[in-house]
């Protein structure tokens, strides 16, 4: 079958299931904090992988593991993909202290007033009354929970979009340019995440407008993924920067007091802006360290994805 219309499969049945499960969500009136909420935003996260697994294997029968791009064969590109997340939520939290009427608050006050509305007052007071026990501020926890949340089960959670996104859509997409693929999975993505944005996941407070603005923050992901994909020559790589992203995203928003989800925290403007820094930094190791250019490729060029050459093996051992 031609390529053009395994994507066309790929997408119209991710779209279906996923978006069909967000209206039962909509219509059941199930929030995404509920229990299940929570396990069907989980199934939600494993479709692009389930029909990425049924178009390899019944469409276009093809094997899987190779195609897909799933290995285990480490390189320090799974290391920065690991620890880069962290790095680009405390660069979002800084950007954040630069912002209007936005403040440092160790304390934790901004996180305290965000969670009135959605918790009582004595389970309020119980949370901060257990802070003050920690042995170690909070932020410390939260790192090193996130970190080991990153490469474990959210890494698994990872792998259900990733496999369809960066394993799949990127092999698909292997005769354009770097850019123009990063842009349409990113735009794609964006658009897949829209029915759990417009029921209050990452932007509650603006979620009509974090629905549009959500599709820019992941084009400017999309091109960090794809080049970490490359690079590590596995879409697990990914997989683990995908599930650390989620589980370290409180450190950019747990110690900043005023604002709202459009402005600070990794989905906000200071996390758009830690995007555009951390996309600088890619270009510039790019185009002046880097033993194989990537971003100035088209990506059939780059080792069709999977197979090594001697350019890259260089550089990831």
């Amino acid at each position: 079958m031609r390529k053009n219309n395994s994507v066309v499969i790929f997408l119209a049945l991710t779209f279906f299931v996923d978006w069909s499960i967000a209206g039962l969500m909509y219509v059941l009136e199930i929030k995404m904090r509920d229990l299940t909420g929570i396990l069907l935003g989980v199934l939600y996260m494993f479709i692009p992988m389930i029909v990425a697994i049924f178009v390899k294997k019944v469409v276009q029968k093809e094997e899987i593991r190779n195609s897909l791009g799933i290995s285990f064969r480490w390189n320090r590109w799974f290391l920065v993909a690991w620890f880069l997340p962290p790095i680009i939520s405390i660069v979002a939290f800084l950007i954040s202290l630069l912002l209007p009427d936005i403040s440092f608050s160790p304390e934790m006050q901004g996180m305290f007033e965000r969670f009135k509305g959605t918790v009582s007052e004595e389970d309020l007071a119980l949370m901060q009354e257990q802070i003050q026990t920690l042995p170690v501020h909070p932020i410390i926890i939260a790192l090193l929970q996130g970190m080991i949340a990153g490469i474990t089960i959210n890494a698994i959670a990872g792998f259900g979009e990733e496999l369809g996104w960066r394993g799949f859509l990127l092999r698909e997409f292997r005769d354009m340019s770097f850019w123009k693929s990063s842009i349409i999975i990113g735009t794609i993505w964006g658009i897949w995440h829209a029915p759990l944005i417009l029921q209050g996941h990452n932007y509650p407070e603006n979620p009509e407008i974090g629905a549009a603005i959500f599709v820019v923050w992941c084009i400017l992901l999309s091109p960090i993924f794809n080049y970490i994909r490359i690079k590590s020559r596995s879409v697990i790589s990914v997989s683990i920067m995908h599930g650390t992203i989620n589980a370290t995203y409180g450190i950019s928003i747990i110690m900043v007091k005023g604002g709202d989800d459009l402005l600070i925290g990794l989905t906000g403007l200071a996390g758009f802006l830690a995007l555009i820094l951390t996309l600088f930094a890619f270009y510039i190791y790019d185009h002046y360290f880097s033993n194989e250019r990537i971003m100035n490729k088209k990506i059939i060029n780059l080792d069709k994805l999977n197979e090594s050459y001697k350019g890259v093996e260089n550089e990831a051992t």
